[in-house]
């Protein structure tokens, strides 16, 4: 069963075979938690976001349509989860964590450093930004298909992306000066 499509495995899952939906998680949970943390960084309520994608996809069997693929369109809801995530952070306290207010200049430059400086920085894209420049940056995904799934024009995209760069690169020059 495993070397199914996705498209088969859908239509078992429709029909109530739970085996067959553990293997498209098992085939998409890499790809679901990658965008999770990218959004959300490795914490708890990344871990929920990750396994409610699935609950939702389960939820939405009977109408997915298969316009998109099944990794597109859980990278969809991924995306989502993860926005409604981040409005409730908002919400709660703040969206950003004061005790990492500490980078200064002249901090060692080691590689633990480094990674930690820039998922700090990625992290404080505001939400519209950080998810264009997780599908793109992270992900992989083309400009086509971030457009599709953040169901933006092709052009917002692009202005997205490039500030984002733009303000990843200005923060992190201020870090390496």
């Amino acid at each position: 069963m495993a070397e199914q499509s996705d498209e088969m495995l859908v239509e078992s899952s429709r029909a109530g075979d739970l085996a067959a939906f553990k293997i498209l998680v098992l085939r998409h949970e890499g790809k679901v938690a990658g965008v999770v943390r990218s959004m959300l960084g490795v914490t708890p309520e990344a871990e929920d976001v990750g396994q409610e994608v699935f609950i939702r996809f389960y939820e939405a069997l009977r109408k997915f349509r298969g316009d998109s693929s099944v990794g597109t369109y859980l990278t969809r809801i991924a995306i989502n989860l993860s926005l409604n995530e981040i409005k409730r952070r908002k919400r709660r306290f703040s969206i950003f964590s004061n005790e990492e207010e500490g980078w200064h200049k002249g901090e060692t430059d080691d590689r633990k450093d480094m990674n930690e400086m820039i998922t700090y920085e990625f992290n404080r894209l505001e939400p519209d930004f950080r998810s264009v420049a997780t599908l793109r940056l992270v992900e992989g995904y083309t400009t086509e298909e971030t457009a599709t799934i953040l169901g933006i024009p092709f052009g917002t995209v692009l202005s997205r992306l490039a500030r984002a760069q733009k303000k990843l690169r200005t923060a992190l020059e201020v870090h390496l000066k």
